[in-house]
């Protein structure tokens, strides 16, 4: 079944890295401004309420999108996981840690990644689609992680990994 453009992509606490990137693009489609407050935390005014600008309450409203666009995409388990959150950025962070772990536990992800990367062969009993299913689950989470291959890389690692019956 097809999503919505309407509705952001649904999260049920399972192939977070698939969800990240499709909600990553559906944040950014609605605003990019909203991206930013995700990414990089909520604005913040140096004064109190009743002296903000219609700027600083313009910018507050953006976290405001941003949190309405992540909890609409939450089921009621990880919204009760998220809902203490204050700001998007928080989510997001939170989601970060609980999926993927600590900055400690990715690069143990990335090195497994990579040394699957570097040692990936062809086995003798799948065909060309399965083999290319494989190397892309590898390569797309390298890149999930930040660990983006080259094009031209993944070419000849793909050309080097098929056996020697395929002689090209």
């Amino acid at each position: 079944m097809a999503q919505s453009i309407d509705k952001p992509p649904f999260f049920d606490g399972t192939h977070y890295a698939h969800w990240k990137t499709k909600m990553k693009f559906f944040i950014k489609s609605r605003d990019y401004k909203l991206w930013d407050i995700v990414e990089d935390g909520p604005f913040e005014p140096q004064r109190s309420k009743a002296e903000w600008s219609a700027d600083d309450r313009k910018k507050m409203e953006l976290n405001c999108k941003a949190l309405h666009i992540l909890f609409c995409a939450f089921g009621p388990t990880i919204y009760e996981k998220m809902s203490s959150c204050e700001s998007a950025k928080e989510v997001w962070d939170k989601l970060e840690v609980t999926n993927e772990g600590t900055n400690e536990v990715k690069e143990t992800k990335i090195g497994l990644l990579t040394l699957e990367y570097e040692n990936f062969k062809m086995d003798p009993e799948e065909n060309i689609e399965k083999m290319f299913d494989r190397f892309s689950t590898i390569t797309n989470g390298l890149k999930g992680y930040g660990e983006a291959i080259p094009e031209e890389k993944l070419v000849r690692k793909l050309i080097y990994s098929l056996p020697e019956s395929w002689d090209l």
